[in-house]
């Protein structure tokens, strides 16, 4: 699904001062790219994030999703929004601890329109075989795979990854960035990668870079690498 990002602000109130998170930020994704969002901490990665997923609300500007301008839904839209376009995948897992990893990726599901069926989702990432075991039976790198299936399970149009490999060792890494290639591929999801991690952008086809709340940079990858290439 395109996404359009049109002058784009967001403030926070800190201490009684105003701190602007964004500053009149626009870009545009194309429907089925990767795209890496780089910058330092407090750039404003995760905040840009948060807004094209509907989870913060913008003081100025809009976004566009497809033919549907988020930024001026009111809030049951919003979450109906969430809950039918957007998947989330955070650095810490976010499962749910007394949940099976088939029921984890159930809870997902239940509130989609449109979901996957979850034994293939749950093959497609390796981890069909681990479906009745709890988080806590699981590695670091596997607890994230039943996180990325619970987000690819709703069947999203877009899927978001805030610094996904953040908690993860440099094999495991490598890991979920394939699998992350691969369900780009087989589901045709527009996939938004925040990452500190220079090295990510190299499988990306379109480089975001951000300082302090404002877009520095934006270009298309030409040479463009696989997961597996990709190195650090």
């Amino acid at each position: 699904m395109k996404i359009k990002v049109e002058n784009v602000s967001k403030k926070y109130n800190m201490a009684g001062r105003d701190f602007w998170a964004l500053k009149n930020v626009s870009l545009d994704i194309d429907k089925g790219e990767i795209v890496t969002i780089l910058g330092p901490s407090g750039s404003g990665k995760s905040t840009l994030l948060n807004a094209i997923g509907g989870i913060d609300k913008v003081d100025e500007g809009k976004i566009i999703i497809g033919d549907l301008e988020i930024s001026s839904l009111k809030d049951d839209k919003l979450t109906k929004y969430r809950r039918d376009k957007v998947g989330f995948v955070f650095q810490f897992y976010n499962l749910i601890p007394n949940l099976t990893v088939w029921e984890n990726v159930e809870v997902a599901t239940n509130i989609s329109e449109n979901p996957l069926d979850i034994g293939k989702v749950l093959e497609s990432v390796g981890m069909y075989d681990n479906k009745d075991k709890f988080p806590s039976e699981l590695s670091g790198g596997e607890q994230q795979r039943v996180s990325i299936a619970r987000a690819v399970a709703k069947n999203p149009d877009i899927l978001l990854c805030d610094e996904p490999t953040g908690a993860l060792d440099y094999v495991t890494s490598k890991e979920l960035l394939k699998l992350i290639e691969k369900i780009n591929s087989e589901y045709d999801a527009t996939i938004i990668i925040v990452t500190h991690n220079i090295a990510i952008s190299k499988m990306s086809d379109k480089i975001i870079k951000l300082r302090s709340g404002e877009i520095t940079s934006i270009c298309k990858n030409i040479d463009k690498i696989s997961a597996e290439e990709v190195e650090w």
